[in-house]
């Protein structure tokens, strides 16, 4: 195992040691195949990413023509984002998801690892970041981690928690296996549509 001087998810301290030693199990290298179906299905929004890491998503909805946002609190991740990005690069922002305002508003929340990356004990805070974000009838759409190990990140959820954390806000409208999932969460994610109630 990687020797890390950095234990603590919520500081950018942590991410940043981790990009900066190519330490980065949970990235794929492109966009998965549920966001390129989603892309195709669906007309293009006001969307951000948070906790971006890499940015292949940005790439694939950009292209695609949606006005999407990548941002990220680690300027490591953004740095690699940005070289990710290309001509897209303007649009990866280092912020913190719970300070950072939108342009104009939006439409999706693209979750990929951001929930997992948090100490449960965050959870409540991102639900309701997610909530403050999103106007009645907008969607958060994503990728969730499920497991029952107390380490991490990541850090899993059960379904019945998951429920409880989002259905005040959300209804779920899609919930499907994934086939794809890299080896850190082979098994254990599924791809998740929720529309702001």
């Amino acid at each position: 195992m990687t020797d890390f001087a950095q234990r603590d998810p919520l500081s950018p301290a942590f991410w940043d040691e981790r990009f900066e030693r190519r330490f980065t199990p949970w990235d794929r290298g492109a966009a998965p195949q549920a966001l390129r179906d989603f892309v195709v299905a669906n007309a293009p929004v006001a969307t951000v990413i948070p906790g971006c890491g890499a940015g292949h998503e940005l790439v694939l909805l950009r292209d695609a023509g949606w006005n999407a946002t990548a941002i990220d609190f680690s300027p490591a991740a953004v740095a690699a984002a940005k070289v990710v990005a290309g001509s897209h690069g303007q649009h990866v922002v280092q912020a913190d998801f719970f300070t950072w305002q939108p342009l104009q508003p939006l439409q999706l929340i693209y979750e990929q690892a951001f929930l997992c990356a948090m100490p449960p004990a965050m959870w409540p805070q991102v639900a309701a970041r997610w909530a403050q974000l999103l106007p009645a009838g907008a969607l958060l759409a994503g990728y969730f981690f499920f497991d029952d190990r107390p380490k991490g990140p990541p850090f899993g959820i059960g379904r019945t928690a998951l429920d409880a954390l989002l259905q005040a806000d959300f209804a779920c409208e899609v919930d499907e296996a994934v086939s794809d999932s890299i080896a850190v969460f082979a098994g254990r994610e599924r791809w998740m549509v929720w529309r702001r109630r």
